[in-house]
């Protein structure tokens, strides 16, 4: 489905934030549907304040003047899913409605709720989503498009919405309609409907999904925390082990490994950190050492070295068994440090290979500063 054009995914959602001026969402649709690529979403959602929530409902919803189902009459547009439970009214941190965002709590509330239904939304592999930031406050835009640069996939899209004057900030304009339809605009001038020209500005985003955690795409997320990640690819790598505990942090985040790959990974780190080249792990010499230094690490009342022992009996000879065997352990370090971090800040961290076939070398892409031992007192 991610090949398809937006256009072609079964679920198409229109999100737009509105505050005083619920006109963005008849314009964006109008647009959307009468582009050079039509686009017309089966679902529409809002989100508002507790006043703009209101106008939404009386200007869009009601059966006077009811300009949402008009717009599709007019058009002879399919049926749209756009109710009272699709405006999703910004919350303050007792839960209350918000009639405005003027405060730094109120602030904060309102981009955690905003990234929280972006995520919610783009986590549907079937769904396209088209936001338009058009309307509401500067904030509430910005937190919009934002949070869609942080979980956006290829088929979204971001846009704002363009009205030629004197429609433009009118609220009698809700759309171009395709009979006579006059308003009063800014002056007292009047003006047929009909004459208005709306356009949408595709406004292009990083898309930044890939690199969060998979934590973070498919459970609840802060805003802070979703920004916290997409920025970690760009501070320097800090990589942290506590030998009696057996515990990793990269990044302040914690690395979840099971023995053996707290012992390769302890292995490689203690090798950077004393300035030793990467290792050929498919020679007995560095087997040897990993033992030895299993030897040091593992408690000797579990029996996890002698499983590891026995693991090589047979292999210490023979280097594509000795490579197959640390092929697991790289691959499931690796993928740790993805599932924690997100796949670009992971690979700061991500064990690597050196050279060509048969004289491949392993070791850690980070200089030794970045690296904090804590061994077992």
């Amino acid at each position: 489905m991610q090949s398809a054009k937006a256009s072609e995914f079964p679920r198409r959602i229109l999100l737009a934030v509105t505050g005083l001026t619920p006109q963005v969402v008849t314009e964006t649709l109008y647009a959307l549907a009468h582009g050079p690529d039509a686009w017309i979403p089966t679902e529409v959602h809002l989100v508002t304040t507790r006043e703009g929530a209101e106008r939404a409902r009386l200007a869009l919803l009601s059966e006077q003047p009811g300009w949402f189902d008009r717009l599709l009459r007019d058009y002879a547009l399919p049926a749209i899913a756009f109710g009272n439970d699709h405006i999703h009214v910004l919350r303050n941190a007792q839960g209350q409605p918000l009639d405005d965002i003027r405060t730094l709590q109120d602030n904060q509330h309102a981009a955690d709720q905003i990234t929280e239904l972006v995520r919610s939304l783009t986590a549907d592999d079937s769904a396209a989503l088209h936001v338009s930031i058009a309307g509401g406050r500067k904030t509430m835009g910005y937190y919009l498009g934002y949070a869609l640069s942080l979980f956006g996939r290829p088929q979204d899209r971001l846009s704002h919405v363009l009205v030629s004057e004197p429609f433009e900030s009118s609220w009698n304009f809700f759309y171009p309609t395709p009979y006579e339809h006059i308003i009063q605009v800014k002056g007292e001038k009047l003006a047929d409907c009909r004459h208005a020209r709306v356009d949408l500005a595709d406004i292009p985003f990083v898309r930044l999904r890939e690199g969060l955690p998979e934590r973070l795409r498919v459970g609840h997320v802060l805003f802070s925390q979703a920004v916290g990640a997409a920025n970690r690819a760009l501070l320097p790598p800090r990589l942290q082990l506590d030998v009696k505990r057996r515990s990793v942090l990269a990044d302040e985040e914690v690395i979840s490994l099971g023995p053996t790959e707290f012992t390769v990974l302890y292995w490689l780190a203690r090798r950077r950190q004393t300035g030793e080249p990467e290792v050929d792990w498919s020679t007995r010499e560095a087997a040897e050492e990993f033992l030895a230094t299993a030897a040091q690490v593992m408690n000797p009342a579990s029996g996890e070295y002698e499983r590891l022992e026995r693991a090589f009996n047979g292999r210490m000879d023979d280097p594509k068994a000795l490579g197959e065997y640390f092929e697991p352990q790289k691959s499931r370090i690796n993928k740790a440090f993805t599932d924690a971090l997100g796949e670009h800040a992971a690979q700061r961290y991500a064990i690597t290979r050196s050279g060509g076939r048969g004289a491949s070398r392993y070791g850690l892409p980070l200089f030794s500063d970045a690296i904090i031992i804590e061994e077992t007192t």
